[in-house]
């Protein structure tokens, strides 16, 4: 029997995103956002609150990347979620991370993170109910330490951080359960 929780957001897992994007100044600034998903082969939407300083970075560049959380680097994943760069100037420099400058768009590459979308704003969806920031991938690069023989990051490989949403905790992702698009093959011949 299940019990009723109320409204809660029971999406799990929730991907743990780095987005990152230069300032005025040239300067890097990067939060952690869960409320992210690809929404077609070359876009991502952000689901970000409009008064985040990297959401007004990004409306200054039109430019930003996506990294992918992973398990050697949670301390300064979760710094960048508990810290504000409107009330922090020095949150990038206290995290002890690197930078370098896209070749794609004109945004930073946190060199720690093992893979990374570097996009270009498409559009900003601005409706009662969501804010979203969408983005038009025009690269993806990878450790190449996190690809499989085929040359696609293999998941196992990654150990990408994952959120739970309902007891606040941070997993990692690894085992592989099945194949997509193959698991429920024998249901088609009934």
């Amino acid at each position: 029997m299940k019990k009723n929780l109320g409204s809660v957001p029971a999406v799990y897992p929730m991907p743990v995103l780095m987005v990152a994007a230069y300032d005025e100044q040239g300067n890097v600034n990067v939060m952690n956002a869960a409320w992210g998903m690809i929404c077609g082969m070359d876009k991502i939407a952000l689901f970000i609150d409009e008064e985040h300083k990297t959401t007004q970075n990004i409306l200054k560049t039109k430019a930003f990347t996506v990294s992918l959380a992973d398990k050697a680097n949670i301390v300064a994943a979760d710094f960048f979620g508990i810290a504000t760069g409107n009330k922090m100037p020095d949150k990038f420099q206290r995290s002890g991370c690197h930078a370098v400058k896209s070749s794609f768009v004109n945004a930073p590459v946190i060199e720690e993170f093992p893979v990374v979308m570097e996009c270009e704003l498409a559009e900003i969806v601005n409706t009662p109910n969501m804010y979203a920031v969408v983005g038009k991938i025009l690269n993806t690069a990878a450790d190449e330490s996190v690809l499989s023989d085929n040359g696609k990051v293999d998941p196992t490989k990654l150990n990408a951080l994952i959120f739970d949403q309902f007891q606040s905790g941070y997993y990692v992702t690894g085992e592989k359960a099945g194949q997509a698009w193959n698991a429920g093959a024998p249901l088609m011949k009934k």
